[in-house]
């Protein structure tokens, strides 16, 4: 998808202002600067014409992953920038990517997170506001490698602050917590009302437990024995503590009668949204533990994809099931700015936390992929390039 092309460092909308604000870092140009002047934003001299990059060349397990010293640095097209990148982020839509779960053509630079500093400007880049030393952090395809062409319009100035690695942890695990517990639920969860989300001691759901509790929500969360004291800081109301699967990190669903306890917590009458990551291991505790006219919000497959499912099932609660994704959610510019700027704020303000698991060199990439596979996440994973 396409994200607006309306300028990433000026000023959007009066509804922007405290985002922009924040963001004292960029300076505010004109866009009728002269040719002249904008092309000494621009450089060359210090991007080469090959890069360190992780590479899928045949789909497979995390061995896939093959880290190529000379790979051919992407070339800038109008209206883009070379960004050098000084972390990217490791998710588990990276993980479906390389096993070919979700399709991408072959072969390819894994990941789809990553912050730096801008390395080369193009003219219309230039013309927006952005100059090479901007300390930024991103979404596109392909960012396990020492440089990334951007569209500037996908560039999110990193404030004064915040520090690279937490700036990567935000873009991806971040804006997609921010919109589970705003809009993925269409309003069907009000302030004071219980939500259930499942996995909270580590990933995006360590973020989204905080941001339901901003939100107003009433918050159950599942965790794993061994990620509860991560998780007991979260400020859920309810923490349901799990046995691990044997050998692993993972929690054990049915280890405990999970959609008991939720009916009991909430008086019979269960949650109003369940945020779910976990996927084949949780559909039947997520919808089993729906009230009337709840919503189950699936977002992730960790556990494996969600079967099919008749769809008469929902008839008992008059239920609500949805399955988005992020960039479904950041469509144009002012809604990417105003849910980045959420976040920031937060953490500028204290009221969010992020915690940076482990964070692997580059020349690791397989590593990265098994450790977050294992489930021993109990944050955010990071290549360091």
């Amino acid at each position: 998808q396409h994200l607006s092309t309306q300028p990433p460092f000026s000023l959007l909308s009066t509804t922007k202002v405290q985002f922009c604000k924040m963001l004292s870092v960029v300076s505010r140009r004109i866009a009728t600067q002269s040719k002249a002047t904008a092309f000494c934003f621009r450089s060359f001299s210090t991007v080469p014409s090959t890069m360190k990059a992780a590479v899928v060349r045949e789909v497979g397990d995390a061995h896939a992953l093959k880290v190529e010293p000379d790979f051919p640095t992407p070339e800038m097209k109008p209206g883009q920038v070379i960004v050098k990148n000084e972390f990217a982020g490791i998710n588990f839509i990276d993980t479906y990517h390389r096993k070919g779960l979700y399709k991408r053509d072959l072969p390819f630079v894994g990941g789809q997170e990553g912050g730096g500093t801008v390395a080369a400007v193009s003219d219309e880049a230039a013309a927006q506001g952005v100059k090479i030393g901007d300390r930024v952090a991103y979404s596109i395809l392909g960012t396990y490698c020492e440089y990334s062409a951007v569209p500037a319009a996908k560039l999110l100035p990193v404030p004064d602050g915040v520090s690279m690695d937490v700036a990567t942890s935000c873009v991806v695990q971040g804006l997609t917590a921010h919109y589970l517990t705003t809009s993925a639920h269409a309003g069907l969860i009000q302030e004071g009302e219980w939500c259930l989300i499942h996995g909270v001691g580590g990933g995006t759901c360590q973020w989204a437990a905080q941001m339901a509790k901003l939100r107003g929500f009433k918050v159950i969360g599942t965790v794993s024995k061994g990620k509860s004291e991560n998780a007991s800081s979260l400020g859920c109301d309810e923490l349901i503590v799990l046995d691990e699967v044997p050998g692993m990190a993972y929690e054990d669903y049915e280890s405990f009668d999970i959609v008991s306890r939720v009916m009991e917590v909430t008086d019979g009458k269960g949650v109003k949204c369940v945020i779910d990551g976990i996927g084949k291991s949780t559909v039947d505790i997520s919808i089993d533990s729906l009230a009337h006219r709840g919503i189950f919000v699936s977002f992730g497959n960790a556990s494996g994809s969600v079967p099919a499912f008749p769809v008469l099932r929902l008839i008992g609660k008059s239920a609500y099931v949805t399955r988005p994704k992020l960039l479904d959610y950041i469509t144009t510019r002012e809604e990417l700015v105003e849910r980045a700027g959420d976040i920031f704020g937060w953490l500028q303000d204290g009221k969010l936390s992020v915690s940076v698991d482990t964070t692997f060199p580059l020349d690791q990439a397989p590593e990265g992929h098994l450790y977050l596979e294992a489930g021993k996440t109990k944050g955010k994973l990071l290549y360091e390039i």
